[in-house]
């Protein structure tokens, strides 16, 4: 009897903070449609000819031979004054022929400010919080942009952001919108390609429509070099460095506003263990940040913190916790195991939450031009038996080898996403 009450229990818990984070959702979701329909009648405001600030555009590089050469000629080609815009590469500590391929750009393209730092072992391969620490220290921007070495930015990404927050000074930063460049490859980048419209930038777009936040996402950025530089750069051992600066530029009062304007396209993993080891990252990554502020989720001060906390606390605890005991109750039951013996229409409430899961993910994609073709849409039903699952053993194996990494004393080591 008592272990049917606790089964019970379980299930109840695991049902209520499923519902919890897909209502969460769904009102990102909405909220982030609002703001959609804002951006369609945006005007675009011009700076006076002449008077763009300076931008130092940050590109973090380790082993990027693959794609590098792309990405800095995309930077080169944006629509910005080019004696307003210096690129500094940061070729951290790498291997392969990153260096020559820089090289040769740097003297084809002498026009432009093209700044090149070759890192070694000693000062370098220490992640990307610590190349872009090196860049900062060698920019002279009174912006500091940043992008990955797999981006290719549209020509005015980089204009929209800098106009975005070059007219409101209680802004701190600017994010902007990232699309996947090889969605088409396989069925994991078509799954990736979804997640990032739906759970991503949706998501950012109703964080910023509701609480005026956004969480910058690692590129396709910019923050103001005072900001920056009172904050000493970034965290060398967080490795989601994106998500803790972003705490600290709220702890400052600032916000991070959401640009969906300004668009990159990235390069996203072709295979299962590259994408396997680049989520645990985040993971890793997310699960330090949540640790590191959950003490300011009690403080007045912090109500943007506050939010984030919350939110990656449900994501990455309530809702991974939920996920796991249903599933293994599921899994029971089959067997007759176990038995929930609590009255309710229980069942009827998990198949709506999977048809809100669907009809949440369509409607994004409804929004951006060219996704809700056939083939995405029978994509989506498929995704949270199959992508989402595998996303649930990525979190629980983030989450051991964080606390792992702490019991052990030992930093958390970056992985470089591998390109293709």
């Amino acid at each position: 009897m008592n272990e049917m009450l606790v089964v019970d229990y379980l299930f109840i818990y695991s049902l209520i903070c499923i519902w919890i984070l897909l209502l969460i959702n769904i009102i990102l979701s909405l909220a982030g449609y609002r703001c959609y329909i804002k951006t369609l009648s945006y005007k675009e405001i011009n700076i006076n000819k002449g008077q763009y600030p300076r931008v130092s555009i940050l590109v973090p590089a380790h082993n990027e031979e693959k794609v590098i050469g792309r990405t800095v000629i995309s930077l080169l080609r944006l629509n910005y004054p080019k004696d307003s815009m210096e690129i500094i590469v940061i070729n951290d500590n790498s291997s392969d022929n990153s260096c020559e391929i820089l090289k040769e750009i740097e003297n084809k393209y002498k026009e432009y400010n093209i700044k090149i730092i070759n890192t070694d072992k000693n000062n370098g391969g220490k992640g990307k919080g610590n190349a872009l620490n090196i860049g900062l220290k060698n920019s002279s921007g009174d912006y500091i942009a940043v992008y990955d070495a797999d981006n290719t930015p549209e020509r005015n990404a980089l204009k929209y952001l800098i106009e975005r927050i070059h007219r409101d000074e209680s802004v701190g930063a600017v994010i902007g919108k990232f699309r996947t460049r090889n969605k088409n490859k396989n069925l994991l980048t078509r799954f990736i390609n979804i997640e990032t419209l739906s759970f991503q930038w949706m998501a950012q777009a109703g964080r910023w429509q509701l609480f005026n936040l956004c969480t910058i996402p690692g590129t396709n950025f910019v923050v103001r070099r005072n900001l920056i530089d009172k904050l000493n750069g970034w965290d060398i051992k967080a490795l989601a460095e994106d998500t803790e600066i972003s705490f600290r530029i709220y702890k400052e009062g600032y916000k991070i506003a959401f640009m969906p304007l300004s668009v990159t396209w990235e390069q996203e993993p072709e295979n299962l263990k590259v994408w396997f080891k680049q989520r645990t990252r985040w993971a890793k990554g997310n699960v330090y940040v949540v640790i590191k502020y959950m003490e300011h989720i009690f403080r007045p001060v912090s109500r943007r913190v506050r939010f984030d906390i919350f939110y990656f606390f449900t994501v990455y605890f309530l809702f991974l916790s939920s996920v796991i005991i249903s599933d293994g109750i599921f899994l029971l039951s089959i067997f007759s195991y176990v038995k929930i013996s609590v009255e309710g229409k229980f069942f009827l409430l998990w198949i709506m939450a999977y048809i809100l899961f669907i009809l949440e993910i369509s409607v994004t994609l409804t929004i951006e031009k060219g996704e809700s073709d056939i083939k995405n849409l029978m994509l989506i039903p498929i995704m949270y038996f199959t992508y989402c699952q595998l996303w649930i053993i990525v979190a629980i194996n983030g989450i051991i080898q964080y606390f792992k990494d702490k019991l052990l004393k030992k930093e958390g080591k970056w992985y470089k996403t591998e390109r293709f």
